[in-house]
């Protein structure tokens, strides 16, 4: 990384007179319109999210917005803004058997990657390639499981694969190449680099440089990661192998091909191209996978696998001319999301609210029910009977505790099953016609 000259201190006053911001700009040498600051800090509200490293949250930064939009912006101008180190936070993993970090930019810092990424997000969307899903606008989780489960039906072998730590394990050399290729901005390029090494603080206040990798929790973050897995995946992919199809979501990825042979050969250069990248595939989560079903009916190991949070593997399916019933390679809600969802309901400890209406606990777990059930009755609908049977379970148990009439589970069962009948749309997977 080149060594940037840190410019001469600026006044930092807000002017009396804004409309002079024009000519205050003349002195600095990065023009960056006022403007984009207002709009940064919108969407850093609409995101929400905690306070970072410095205690500040969005509510106590909007407190004096007008001046601490005006100061970050002739500081960044100037090219005298330097970002505060990054809060780290641990979060489950969706395994919930491990901790991830997570690292939290001050509400200021997310402001001004806010910025840097109105301008850049649209340059390198024009680079990116059409099989690259994760963070970008316009492009989801459901559109490549689609494309995934129609490229299944065809190509009998899929290489599943999960890249271990991506973020906290991109090479800053590779890129920062990357982005000195592409960005012309020569500020954007600037703070983009600065916020990629700015230090880390653990839990215990100790302050960790940053030699590699980029915040999991930055503004910029996924935009800087799909960058570096354009090349060090999506065009390497498409150079290497442009007979094998995939389909990418940041670190997960799932690759088509028409033999065995052909998938062995596959992995074996992937994992030499990852290593060329310093980057390395998960040992157990990267696999060659049969697309096993009614046609497809060879004896192998691994016939199932998991893609965003989906199972793919043979199952019952009905032909929609004919009515017949036949096996076909499909996807559905995967064990785990199906218990990570009765874990945040148990979380909510239905038993110890025995004081709440049942509207209120319809009100309460609506919400999860909902973004959970949008997603995963994408493909396959009834793959989640199993999760939402245990929440109606929950419900009859908080229902006898709540009622002192209600003496077994049977009862409870009856009682629920007249709430339903009188309230048909209370819990929102009752209203999608789910009943058990």
């Amino acid at each position: 990384m080149k060594t940037e000259r840190r410019e001469e201190a600026v006044s930092l006053e807000v002017p009396d007179n804004l409309e002079k911001e024009e000519a205050v700009m003349t002195n600095k040498p990065f023009d960056i319109p006022r403007y984009l600051f207002d709009e940064a800090f919108e969407e850093v509200k609409r995101n929400k999210g905690a306070a970072g490293i410095d205690q500040q949250s969005i509510k106590e930064y909007e407190g004096n917005l007008d001046n601490n939009l005006y100061k970050l912006w002739n500081r960044m101008s100037s090219g005298t803004y330097f970002p505060k180190p990054v809060k780290q936070v641990l979060i489950p993993k969706k395994s919930g058997k491990a901790l991830r970090p997570l690292g939290i930019p001050t509400v200021e810092d997310r402001v001004a990657q806010t910025v840097a990424k109105s301008i850049i997000e649209p340059i390198l969307e024009e680079v990116f390639i059409e099989d690259s899903y994760g963070y970008r606008p316009g492009k989801s989780a459901i559109d490549a499981l689609g494309t995934c489960r129609k490229r299944c039906w065809d190509y009998d072998w899929v290489v599943e694969l999960d890249i271990v730590g991506l973020f906290d394990n991109i090479d800053h050399e590779l890129l920062f190449k990357a982005i000195d290729h592409h960005i012309d901005e020569k500020w954007i390029v600037l703070y983009l680099k600065r916020w990629s090494t700015a230090p880390v603080i653990d839990k215990e206040g100790n302050e960790h440089a940053r030699a590699s990798g980029v915040s999991q929790g930055g503004v910029t973050s996924p935009i800087m990661a799909n960058l570096f897995m354009h090349y060090a995946f999506d065009l390497w992919m498409q150079r290497t192998h442009p007979q094998c199809p995939w389909e990418r979501f940041a670190d997960d990825a799932v690759v088509h091909c028409k033999s065995e042979a052909q998938a062995k050969a596959v992995l074996a250069a992937l994992e030499e191209r990852m290593s060329e990248c310093r980057l390395r595939l998960h040992p157990d989560k990267t696999r060659i996978v049969y697309c096993k079903d009614g046609t497809r009916k060879d004896k192998h190991e691994n016939t199932r696998f998991d893609f965003l949070g989906y199972t793919f593997k043979a199952r019952r399916a009905k032909n929609s001319k004919t009515g017949k019933l036949f096996c076909r390679f499909l996807p559905a809600a995967s064990k785990n999301a199906a218990v990570r969802l009765c874990d945040k309901m148990r979380a909510h400890k239905l038993k110890s609210m025995v004081q709440f209406s049942i509207e209120l606990i319809a009100e309460i777990l609506n919400p999860v029910i909902r973004g959970w059930m949008n997603y995963f009755g994408a493909y396959y609908p009834s793959g989640m009977d199993w999760a939402l049977s245990r929440i109606n379970d929950m419900l009859r148990r908080w229902a006898k505790r709540k009622h002192k009439g209600i003496k077994s589970l049977k009862q409870a069962y009856k009682w629920l099953r007249g709430v339903r009948a009188r309230q048909p749309k209370l819990f929102y997977h009752w209203s999608r016609g789910f009943v058990n």
